[in-house]
């Protein structure tokens, strides 16, 4: 066997072949780009993403794969153990199930001579049943792709420990005794066309000796039958797999998967250009502008020419990027426009605030749509500006004073011992009243007519939102009857005030400051709240008798933006819900549209008096998807979906309306740069 290896590492290094990982960026049990039992160094495609599920005998995992930079792969996923319960959970919980997170990491690509070499971390939290810190390698001479790795725990030679908090990697902390205890696997894949792929993988896992996984006292009382596994893969589609294989000598396997490009539109997104209405050619022409900005998706617009100055402010209600609403006011102001306009301000609003501020003149505007400027001299020629707090006309023609919408809500509630999987479906409306520049009031009303959800657990000792499940199991719910009042200053300082019932769970006022320096690299902010915990069977009463009279919240908030990688850091630090003082942080990457956070928050636990509380940091990650994706036209609304393991009160907040870091977003000179490509 070691002069196998030793044959590997030197073919490896002499064949003088180049690939790329593509087409063995296949899914393993887990979901993780592997064989079957064993991971390879390949990773999938930057910006894609695979989800799938595989069911092996006693295992069945649920995972969802993204890769959101190069070379880094990130593995979630459920792992049930068929006919083993979950212990002290009860019946209602049915199988044990475990969740794990996973990363991969590509040291090295592929090279002429080199192969693919990655490090990675399976399952490094929690109760670690299945964990490991590989190395691993694979070089590709097609059709053949040859893999060789080093790992310890679930490929090594004894089983690692429960880590609870924290993440725990022997690799780095006690390099030696990873040595010492890790084994080698290896594997090679063979596909002669693009459908087909047949796998074979030495995998030197020990289930006998893995006790601390529930399944090893029920099936795996002794050595399995064989190291061998052997798989078929079959690709119907670009974007599905099906797999099957015989692994450890005495198991069939199926593994079913689909794989995505992120922010890629299901159906091309067409915006028709502009066309002049020969019905209104004898209307003057500011009446003309208006109506087409309003039919091409504008409300609350304004014209105002003074002398050879035109003035165009609107409120944008389609489009998804702002630059992009730029370029169809361009567009029009192309086909639309005196002979004796010389310099053109574009002005785009959110609820009667400035926001976005572009000046060009209208022979620039000509000469972009006639060819004779490219974009990023129609860009250099021009003045994009974000320090604008004033507007020429308060109120504008077509503007929207009420809003409404309805959509169907889809609620979930995890890993509780009433059952591991809850859910509640339903219709959710909401309608708004915008009186005046920057005003809203709101409310919005749930309805579930099926809803299972219910606990086993009794809230804890600062119940801030243990006792969630008390209100998510009302089948009718009035989530927000608030007023917010958002103002912009001067020198781009955002101010915003609401009061109310600001979400399901508490009533009472909500206050935040915003400012984006370094045009916008980073947002600097301080928010706060005072509020009252609401009545769960009574919509409109306050909790008398709870155990805190008020919460309160203060803290300083901050973003980091890195546009080229798309990128944003935010730190928030200071007083959470329960009390508790702490600091919060949370990542997220752009991604055509879809934006990808996790956050994680550490905060002093002491004065939780439960087991559950003390010592646990809050965690979690959440995906925003804008439904242009689907729909096939320009649309400015997302869908949201967010997950944490636990239902925990430690690091919590209150839900914000309309956040200022939201409202700026993209909205500054470095995003505004990066998004121009959308203008024309």
């Amino acid at each position: 066997m070691r002069c196998f290896f030793i044959f590997l590492l030197g073919f490896f290094c002499s064949v003088s072949v180049y690939a790329s990982d593509e087409p063995f960026t296949f899914p393993s049990n887990r979901g993780g780009t592997g064989l079957m039992e064993i991971p390879t160094a390949r990773v999938i495609q930057e910006d894609s993403f695979r989800i799938g599920a595989s069911q092996i005998k006693p295992y069945r995992f649920f995972y969802a794969v993204i890769s959101p930079y190069k070379k880094l792969e990130l593995n979630l996923h459920i792992t049930e153990i068929i006919d083993v319960p979950a212990p002290a959970l009860g019946d209602d919980f049915g199988n044990y199930k475990d969740k794990v997170f996973e990363m991969k990491y590509q040291l090295f690509p592929e090279g002429k001579y080199s192969p693919a070499l990655a490090i990675g971390l399976m399952d490094p939290h929690g109760t670690r049943i299945h964990p490991s810190q590989y190395i691993v390698a694979s070089k590709q001479i097609y059709p053949f792709d040859f893999t060789v790795g080093f790992g310890n725990g679930i490929f090594g030679k004894k089983p690692l420990p429960e880590q609870g908090e924290g993440i725990k990697v022997e690799m780095f902390s006690d390099p030696g005794g990873w040595l010492s205890d890790s084994q080698f696997f290896w594997g090679v894949q063979f596909a002669p066309s693009e459908k087909y792929a047949l796998m074979v993988e030495y995998s030197p896992i020990k289930y006998h000796i893995q006790t601390r996984d529930p399944a090893q006292k029920k099936y795996f009382k002794k050595p399995v039958p064989s190291k061998f596994n052997f798989g078929l893969r079959y690709k119907p589609t670009e974007w599905s797999e099906v797999d099957l294989s015989f692994q450890r000598g005495n198991e069939i396997g199926v593994n079913l998967s689909m794989a995505f490009n992120i922010g890629k539109p299901f159906i091309h997104i067409y915006t028709p250009p502009y066309k002049k209405n020969p019905a209104n050619r004898t209307d003057p022409l500011s009446d003309r502008l208006i109506e087409a900005l309003h039919h091409s998706g504008f409300s609350d617009i304004s014209i105002i020419f003074e002398g050879s100055e035109l003035w165009v402010e609107a409120q944008n209600e389609k489009y998804f990027y702002n630059t992009k609403a730029i370029g169809v006011v361009l567009d029009i102001l192309d086909k639309l426009s005196a002979e004796n306009t010389r310099n053109i301000h574009i002005i785009l609003k959110e609820n009667g605030i400035p926001i976005i501020r572009l000046s060009t003149t209208r022979t620039n505007i000509n000469e972009l749509y006639s060819e004779e400027l490219k974009l990023n001299e129609f860009i250099y020629l021009s003045e994009i500006n974000t320090n604008i707090s004033r507007i020429r006309t308060p109120r504008g023609i077509y503007r929207k004073s009420i809003r409404y919408g309805l959509k169907p809500s889809i609620e979930t509630f995890l890993n509780d011992p009433a059952g591991f999987f809850k859910y509640r479906l339903g219709l959710s409306g909401w309608t708004s009243y915008n009186p005046w520049k920057g005003a809203t009031i709101r409310t919005s009303l749930s309805w579930y007519p099926v809803n299972n959800i219910e606990s086993a657990n009794e809230p804890f000792s600062i119940p801030v939102r243990s006792d969630i499940v008390l209100y998510k199991k009302e089948a009718v719910v009035l989530s927000t009857l608030l007023m917010n009042q958002t103002h912009k200053f001067e020198n781009e300082l955002y101010g915003r005030v609401a009061i109310g019932y600001l979400e399901v769970q508490y009533a009472g006022i909500d206050a935040e400051i915003a400012k984006p320096i370094f045009n916008g690299r980073i947002l600097l902010g301080l928010s706060g709240s005072i509020v009252k915990k609401r009545e769960p069977e009574n919509m409109l009463k306050l909790k008398g008798n709870d155990v805190k009279n008020v919460y309160t919240t203060a803290f300083i908030n901050t973003r980091f933006n890195f546009p080229k990688q798309e990128i944003a850091l935010d730190i928030k630090a200071g007083r959470f819900l329960a009390g508790d003082n702490g600091v919060s942080f949370a990542i997220s990457k752009f991604i055509n549209g879809v934006k990808l956070s996790a956050w994680y928050t550490i905060t002093d636990t002491s004065d939780f008096t439960d087991k559950f509380n003390d010592g646990y940091n809050d965690k979690g990650i959440s995906v925003s998807i804008p439904l242009r994706l689907f729909t096939g036209t320009e649309t400015r609304k997302t869908g949201a979906f967010s997950i944490t393991p636990w239902t925990r009160d430690t690091g919590q907040d209150i839900i914000h309306f309309d956040p200022l870091f939201d409202l700026i977003g993209r909205n500054t000179k470095i995003f505004l740069e990066k998004d121009e490509k959308h203008i024309y």
